[in-house]
């Protein structure tokens, strides 16, 4: 049976949906992630095709530089603001949705800690998760 990841805003006016499973799962403790979700990390799922990924709804974007230097952009309801998918500029295909804007939270299955470098000391990860001080390797 295939599975359906789903999801949204808080408000309904942004919606999102594949068939397609994840590549990476993963928890990012960078300061980018910890100022756009408001506590000590963002949750994802990255998704190999964004053709794939059928999103309804208007978005607003912003744009900022990671680490790399490259652009991420990130996708927002103008409406209630919440934060539901990020691309990447120079992997164009790629499509990463936050695993607290799914239907379903129980399909997130993270794999990794991410930067967890700058990790605050109060927010603590499941030690089974392979952790890395900056990007996991790829």
């Amino acid at each position: 049976m295939t599975q359906t990841y789903s999801g949204g805003c808080a408000c309904g006016a942004l919606r999102y949906q594949t068939t397609a499973a994840p590549i990476f799962e993963n928890h990012c403790q960078c300061a980018d992630c910890r100022r756009r979700s408001g506590t000590g990390h963002g949750s994802y799922l990255t998704f190999a095709r964004r053709a794939e990924m059928e999103i309804h709804g208007p978005a607003r974007e912003w744009r900022v530089a990671g680490d790399s230097g490259h652009e991420k952009i990130h996708a927002f309801c103008p409406t209630c603001g919440t934060p539901v998918y990020l691309a990447f500029a120079a992997m164009p295909d790629l499509i990463s949705v936050h695993a607290g804007s799914l239907d379903d939270p129980a399909l997130f299955r993270p794999q990794v800690v991410t930067y967890a470098g700058r990790a605050c000391s109060w927010d603590t990860m499941a030690p089974e998760l392979a952790s890395f001080a900056r990007m996991a390797p790829g």
